[in-house]
């Protein structure tokens, strides 16, 4: 007899975004005019192409690989020397930061690393997560076994969230209790908002003072424009004794479909067996990823080289001038008509609040019936999202002028 691992079955209805796409299919089916003219602001995919330096890098790299002298087959599972070099030295170094090459672990998305560090920690740790929040942290526990049921508005026992609200501006506020892991995310999906070096220190002074191991989901450091912002953990003392940090190629290269993101585990981290004992995690998470990982494409990791080129530096800057650009239409059009609005300004999602008297899922539906626009229920990342959604500005320039249009005319029709 095979046994299932029963943790699935305490999963709710359906992840978030294959239940957004089941609305809308059901829609485009039902409403085939409607669905032609349908705008998707929904999922953060971006929507312009690879920039050139990418494209030129690849396609040196498949010419390589069609000479058998510089043919290449498996590559190290880490990532190769020259993509691991590039990142320490230009996201770390050249900030002052001390990470080494081979404390970069190559990957092919940072919502994989998020899941897959599980892998290497205990299933007795507390995980605590911030409400709202990016469902992949929460369903991951739940799927290795490391919450309760959950309860009609979607929250898990055994997990501690963490209220982020309009109070303390959508960045949770360091708990009384202890936790012994901890998911943070800045700029923050969905909500848009950033942690100042303040906020920072608490979080690491926490995680020093309860031996807990903060899980830094930085996706989006590269959008954040206010100064003394932290773009990195590491800008933090003491957090290289406490934190592993999460950053992907998605959002600023453009690498949705090509999938290439990398985690930093430093040789400093520590944590702690059942019986006590203290072990590095940096072989734990290396000995991971030999096993269960094959590595990157060697094609995938030249293009992501390249980015940091002069051109690619240049080609990044201008993607990220474009959809906060976005972002700044879309975040005006929301207010021009009535609605309240934070993000948009150091990421590129906007965070919403519902008209009144309408939840979130009633406000994707109108959204998606009348103004024929995809928006993201706040309700799908956690209790404290319902009364709020959330809009993205990866789409074109044409799309989003007209979702802004959209948008008022909408309110007018209210």
């Amino acid at each position: 007899m095979a046994y299932l691992n029963d943790n699935y079955l305490k999963l709710r209805a359906g992840y978030l975004f294959p239940e957004i796409a089941r609305r809308v299919k059901a829609f485009c089916d039902a409403n085939p005019e409607s669905a032609k003219r349908l705008i998707r602001c929904g999922i953060g995919d971006v929507t312009e192409a690879l920039p050139e330096a990418v494209r030129l890098a690849m396609h040196q790299a498949v010419d390589e690989l069609g000479v058998r002298d510089s043919f290449r087959g498996y590559g190290p599972e880490q990532g190769y020397d020259f993509l691991r070099h590039a990142i320490a030295q230009n996201d770390y170094r050249n900030n002052g930061l001390d990470v080494a090459d081979d404390e970069i672990f190559v990957s092919d998305g940072s919502k994989c690393d998020c899941g897959n560090i599980l892998d290497i920690l205990g299933h007795n740790n507390r995980i605590a997560v911030m409400d709202p929040v990016y469902p992949v942290y929460v369903d991951t526990n739940v799927m290795a076994g490391h919450t309760g049921e959950a309860d009609a508005s979607g929250t898990y026992a055994g997990l501690l969230y963490l209220p982020c609200t309009e109070s303390n501006n959508f960045v949770a506020d360091v708990p009384e209790e202890r936790a012994d892991v901890v998911y943070l995310c800045f700029p923050n999906n969905p909500t848009g908002s950033v942690a100042t070096r303040a906020q920072l220190e608490s979080w690491v002074a926490y995680a020093l003072k309860h031996r807990a191991l903060l899980l830094y989901d930085a996706a989006y450091e590269a959008y954040i424009s206010e100064p003394g912002i932290p773009h990195s953990i590491y800008e933090i003392p003491g957090a290289r004794e406490c934190a592993i940090e999460f950053r992907s190629f998605s959002k600023n290269g453009g690498f949705t479909g090509t999938r290439c993101a990398f985690t930093v585990v430093p040789k400093t981290l520590m944590a702690t067996t059942a019986s006590g004992e203290s072990h590095p995690l940096h072989p734990l998470w290396n000995r991971r990823m030999s096993t269960k990982f094959n590595g990157v494409p060697y094609i995938v990791q030249r293009g992501a080289e390249a980015l940091y080129s002069e051109p690619g530096k240049a080609q990044v800057a201008a993607l990220i001038s474009h959809y906060m650009g976005n972002a700044a239409l879309l975040r005006q059009a929301a207010q021009e008509a009535g609605l309240h609005v934070w993000g948009g300004v150091n990421a590129p999602y906007l965070w919403v609040r519902t008209p009144e008297g309408v939840n979130s899922w009633q406000m994707f539906d109108r959204m998606l019936h009348e103004a024929n626009v995809v928006i993201t229920p706040g309700s799908g990342f956690g209790s404290a999202g319902e009364g709020y959604f959330r809009i993205s500005a990866f789409k074109s320039r044409a799309n989003v002028e007209e979702v802004a249009r959209r948008l008022k005319t909408l309110a007018h029709r209210a």
